[in-house]
């Protein structure tokens, strides 16, 4: 049952934490379709420009050319040079020949430039476009190319330094790391930001990437900008988000825990059902293996209805310990085992009695005084009073535990610890509690068989046992193998559905009668194993 509901805790605090752990995926796809929307338009605002410049170049040099009957005449320079002066982009007009001899310009002095690239043809167009680096010119030029015939061509030279000028830059591209501009063929003409970077694609994680395309001029623009620098813009909205999630979770949380905590009720109230006398002790016995004698027996709760259904110790122990009525259901138990075991226990004074504890009963500290209220002056003697504590649920305050161990055992009870080998204890801590009896968990029997012959595990404990010298009960004995075992290595007393499960107090005094009277047998029926002869 607790491991049920830690189950269900531990999912629905994951699910409760989910818009935290959200919140950033959530925020974060927003921002990155949002932010790449605007990129993209401050990117389509360059590439539309760049777009533009090569349009007005191949409408200038058309214009030149349906203006003038001849080339290079005064006439076609003027309307080159007037068509010019109107230009934003074109910064010279060219004639030539095939062989590279030019006829004229549009400005004198002689236009200089490298070729960086093939010509590269313009979908749909004539004219051919070309990368060039010219003096004086940090980025390299656009030359657009028009063939005028066999021989001859005219071409115009366009910068545009001035696109990519800072001042004008698109306030979108002004936090971009990187601003590239290449022909469709991988020809760059210029890089702005982080130019040892190979390609934006190589960090896509971390950058918001946009392409945009010249239209139907085979150019794009990349651009990059980092996405923390983005992300920076929005910590306001990313720390309110988070606190509303935050928030949201906690209330997320708080109630389910609540519904989960009161769901481990069962459909009728624990603690009326205590005061009504319906949690009553059932007894599994405590078998002495050597001697087939009930050595005692220990107290399991039973949630008995008023309808005859019985409800197992996990669908409510649980809930007890939480809302902290394993206290006065320990005393309710208590005094029904007053009363269902007085006159067995006086008539068999050896016979011993086991009754769990809980870690709420040695904070409180008050059981000493209820077990001395409730036994005192009955007829069972002390002395036959064993009370348990499991080593699963360490105790917390050593100095108040070992207050209330200590006054139990003044009063001649015995201490036993539970479950020894599956919790967190050790053989100093054990040993600083002063426990009398050591019960070893069923999860440890279980793998005995008839062809066991070593259980490194199990031996462990027994040997602890004997050097701690207390006595020793195994738990969860369900076949004769594994009591034929637990004998051959020296313990004596066992429980189990081999010997019975927990019954009603009135088969439990039947079977001490049976069992108990007469002489004590020095042997029970059980099958000594050769390793038991060869001990003995």
């Amino acid at each position: 049952m607790q491991s049920r509901t830690n189950t269900i805790l531990l999912i629905i605090a994951i699910l409760a934490f989910a818009p935290i752990l959200a919140i950033g995926f959530v925020l974060d796809s927003y921002i990155k379709d949002r932010e790449s929307s605007v990129l993209l338009r401050a990117a389509n605002e360059i590439s539309s420009e760049t777009q533009t410049a090569v349009y007005e170049a191949i409408d200038l040099m058309q214009s030149a050319l349906a203006g003038a009957p001849s080339l290079c005449t005064p006439s076609f320079l003027d309307n080159l040079y007037l068509s010019m002066q109107r230009s934003s982009f074109v910064r010279q007009v060219v004639v030539k020949n095939q062989l590279g001899v030019r006829y004229c310009e549009a400005l004198g002095g002689g236009a200089v430039y490298d070729t960086l690239s093939e010509e590269l043809s313009i979908p749909g167009r004539a004219e051919t476009i070309s990368a060039v680096r010219m003096p004086g010119v940090d980025a390299p030029a656009l030359r657009v190319t028009y063939q005028i015939d066999d021989n001859k061509s005219i071409s115009a030279f366009v910068t545009f330094n001035h696109i990519l000028s800072s001042m004008r830059l698109p306030l979108g591209l002004k936090d971009a790391n990187i601003l590239r501009m290449a022909f469709a063929d991988g020809t760059e003409l210029f890089a702005i930001g982080e130019l040892d970077r190979p390609s934006i694609s190589d960090s896509l994680g971390h950058y918001l990437k946009v392409v945009s395309l010249a239209g139907e001029v085979p150019l794009r623009l990349e651009v990059a900008v980092p996405f923390s620098k983005i992300r920076a813009r929005y910590a306001d909205l990313y720390i309110w988000l988070t606190i509303i999630a935050c928030l949201f979770s906690a209330s997320i949380l708080i109630g389910a825990i609540f519904i989960v905590r009161k769901s481990s009720l069962p459909s009728f109230d624990l603690e009326h059902a205590i005061a009504r006398g319906d949690i009553r002790p059932y007894y599994q016995p405590v078998v002495d293996i050597t001697t087939g004698r009930i050595y005692g027996c220990e107290v399991l709760a039973r949630w008995v209805k008023e309808n005859g259904e019985i409800i197992s110790p996990a669908a409510f122990i649980e809930y007890a310990e939480i809302s902290g009525l394993a206290i006065p259901m320990t005393i309710c138990l208590m005094e029904a085992v007053r009363k269902d075991m007085e006159d067995i226990c006086a008539a068999n004074p050896d016979i011993v009695i086991s009754i769990n504890l809980f870690e709420g009963h040695f904070r409180d500290g008050s059981v000493v005084d209820d077990v001395e209220a409730i036994f005192g002056d009955s007829k069972i003697n002390l002395r036959q009073l064993v009370f348990e504590i499991t080593e699963r649920h360490p105790l917390g305050d050593d100095v108040q535990a070992n207050s209330v161990i200590t006054g139990l055992q003044a009063m001649g009870c015995k201490v036993a610890m539970d479950d020894v080998g599956t919790g967190h204890s050790n053989l100093a801590y054990i040993q600083s509690l002063g426990i009398d009896i050591i019960k070893i968990d069923k999860v440890f029997v279980d793998p005995i068989t008839a062809q066991t012959t070593t259980m490194p595990i199990l031996d462990s404990l027994i040997s602890l046992a004997k050097d701690l010298k207390t006595g020793i009960i195994a738990e969860g004995v369900e076949n004769e193998e594994q009591a034929i075992y637990l004998r051959s290595k020296g313990v004596k007393n066992v429980q189990g559905y081999l010997f019975s499960p927990a019954i009603v107090p009135e088969q439990y005094i039947k079977m001490v009668e049976a069992l108990n009277s007469g002489t004590p047998s020095k042997q029970t029926n059980l099958e000594l194993t050769e390793g038991e002869k060869a001990a003995a």
